[in-house]
């Protein structure tokens, strides 16, 4: 049994580590700020917008995007989930509002936000039919 809690807590690491999220805002925009990369916030309702389920598993998901975003970006998704199986943390719940309120006040989902380490608005975006090479593209004509 201790050995199989050991195997999955490994898993789980390697699964998070992959998708290189950043567990907080505050932690994204320092290493922004850190490496010099943009920042893409991705609002979500990933339970309930279609939408934002198809990016997720089209794009963000995808081997291409995860190993470019690695080199390239600096990620962050806010998300909004409906269900309560699904519900996240009170502070979590509080920090993707008040990202909302500043970034997304129109409430639209899914809204990609492509911002510099001094929390420019750079670009904005949504979902887009394609490859995630043409995703990657686009997002990266957002940034010049």
């Amino acid at each position: 049994m201790k050995y199989l809690v050991v195997f999955l807590c490994y898993f789980i690491s390697l699964y998070a580590y992959g998708q290189d999220w950043n567990g907080s805002f505050d932690e994204a925009l320092s290493n922004a700020k850190r490496s010099n990369k943009p920042i893409v916030l991705i609002f979500s309702g990933s339970d309930w917008c279609g939408p934002c389920i198809s990016l997720d598993k089209r794009i963000w998901q995808s081997k291409e995007f995860q190993n470019y975003a690695r080199e390239h970006y600096i990620l962050y998704k806010a998300d909004f989930p409906r269900k309560k199986s699904n519900a996240l943390e009170e502070s979590k719940i509080r920090e993707n509002k008040t990202l909302a309120e500043k970034f997304n006040p129109k409430g639209y989902f899914p809204l990609v936000v492509i911002l510099n380490k001094n929390q420019n608005v750079l670009g904005t975006t949504g979902f887009k039919k394609g490859s995630p090479a043409n995703y990657i593209a686009h997002l990266n004509s957002l940034i010049k």
